[in-house]
């Protein structure tokens, strides 16, 4: 992420516009716009990976895999975002009078940056928590092997498992899928 747009502060109907018109992806935070930043090789790479693997996981199950651009409104935020995963049950619950803003991901995922790791564990998790339809939040490291795996398990309650070695396969619980950490990680350079 880096810094906000000149106008302090824009109605959703001036973000979406503004939005339908740019070439750059923006988020919405209650009322300021700021831009969100390119990825990294790696993080293209490990959120194309595990795109794949759940889209294989998924074949022929009542779900829809999306990638990077699908915009997400969480309504309890006034927050317009794009999650690098999303999975969301059919039917899709779309924001009313829109046709590309989702609203009903069971599960989410985020590949960290070092500009963006405390925003997605923090204030975004935090974010994504208020999704009633949201059981399942993912976050994945693209420096070193580690994954950090959380489930919802009651209201206000999740439970975390983080996962460093390769040879670890990861049981998601929401949709019964299973992702190799090998898998995800394949192809990528980590830092030594």
């Amino acid at each position: 992420m880096t810094q906000a747009i000149e106008k302090l502060t824009y109605s959703r109907a001036e973000y979406l516009k503004l939005e339908l018109a740019s070439e750059e992806r923006h988020e919405y935070i209650d009322g300021e716009i700021r831009l969100m930043t390119g990825g990294t090789p790696n993080h293209n790479d490990i959120a194309g990976n595990l795109y794949i693997l759940l889209k294989l996981g998924l074949k022929e199950k009542p779900y829809r895999t999306f990638y990077t651009d699908q915009r997400l409104w969480i309504p309890a935020r006034n927050l317009y975002t794009y999650p690098d995963l999303m999975v969301i049950e059919k039917p899709l619950q779309l924001q009313t009078g829109r046709a590309d803003t989702i609203m009903n991901p069971c599960f989410i995922a985020e590949v960290l940056s070092k500009s963006t790791q405390n925003y997605d564990r923090g204030e975004k998790f935090s974010a994504y928590r208020t999704i009633d339809s949201c059981r399942e939040y993912l976050i994945v490291n693209q420096y070193s092997i580690h994954v950090e795996h959380y489930v919802k398990t009651a209201a206000n309650q999740w439970l975390l498992s983080e996962y460093d070695s390769p040879d670890v396969t990861l049981s998601l619980s929401v949709f019964e899928a299973q992702i190799e950490i090998a898998s995800l990680y394949e192809n990528i350079d980590i830092d030594t």
